[in-house]
């Protein structure tokens, strides 16, 4: 199956954003003189620039004139603020997906390669319904059925656009505690552990489990997914907590990552052994 290249809105408005910033620069003009003369707020500037919000189109073309551009890179860029304002198809279900985590959606949807690392649950691509269900169970929050119903379909059909997808290539390294947790749950672990045991097998699909022996790790921080795109638009860090998720961007932030990540992959088991280790851990379940 082929990659979904050109499908994420959430792309398009990053590389508008990160073009209108290299422009402004270029003018040698700064955010607060370019909201003076657009008769904005410097925050809706800097808004712009990050990719936090869209832009009109009689906007872009005011500023456009602002940075001198002309010709056929205006339509260039009205084409991509049009494609930025589409609806992927995620947020069908935007009544029970936040629109922080909708950010993360659009972005892998358009990502080359997906990279993560999770240490108390089961990642969402790879969880059962059944494991899903369980889990949100135990939120403080309650939740109606029909709002868990919607969740679970929600991540079932991103599940299937992700997986599917044998041009993206996608590694998971998963803490242990992760798969005890598992074992010890009263919903069925079988299943969860026959889940992970087939994606395993795909052949776009790298999975490893860091076990309690690898002792200290440089992944004791938290879990995290790293997004690789190709040219021109960079790779993003996401980290998650109850409430709302960040993004990083800076080449600093996403090289440090990247080399926790290449040390989490070095002490984990290699993929065989993982599927092994899972193996022992579903029959004693």
């Amino acid at each position: 199956m082929t990659g979904e290249s050109g499908s994420s809105p959430t792309v398009r408005r990053r590389r508008l954003a990160a073009e209108l910033r290299r422009l402004r620069r270029e003018s040698g003009l700064t955010a607060e003189q370019v909201a003076q003369r657009l008769e904005v707020a410097q925050s809706s500037v800097s808004r712009i620039e990050s990719g936090r919000r869209g832009i009109k189109a009689s906007d872009l073309r005011l500023l456009l004139e602002i940075y001198g551009v002309q010709g056929d890179k205006v339509e260039e860029l009205l084409a991509l603020a049009r494609q930025s304002r589409q609806r992927g198809w995620w947020h069908t279900y935007g009544d029970v997906v936040p629109e922080w985590f909708q950010v993360l959606i659009g972005l892998e949807t358009e990502a080359e390669r997906r990279r993560s690392y999770d240490v108390e649950l089961i990642p969402g691509l790879l969880q059962t319904a059944e494991y899903y269900r369980a889990y949100l169970a135990t939120q403080p929050t309650s939740l109606g059925n029909d709002e868990i119903d919607r969740k679970i379909a929600f991540r079932m059909a991103r599940q299937e656009r992700m997986l599917q997808d044998d041009a993206r290539k996608l590694s998971f390294v998963l803490n242990e505690a992760s798969l005890r947790r598992v074992a010890a749950a009263n919903m069925g672990p079988q299943a969860q552990f026959k889940r992970l045991a087939e994606v395993s097998q795909l052949p776009h699909v790298t999975l490893q489990v860091l076990p309690f022996s690898a002792a200290m790790h440089a992944g004791m921080g938290g879990g995290f997914v790293l997004l690789s795109f190709t040219s021109p638009d960079p790779d993003v860090v996401y980290i998650e907590n109850e409430v709302s998720g960040l993004y990083l961007e800076e080449r600093v932030d996403v090289d440090r990552y990247n080399l926790v990540y290449d040390h989490l992959m070095a002490k984990a088991l290699n993929p065989g052994q993982s599927r092994s280790f899972i193996a022992k851990l579903g029959k004693e379940a």
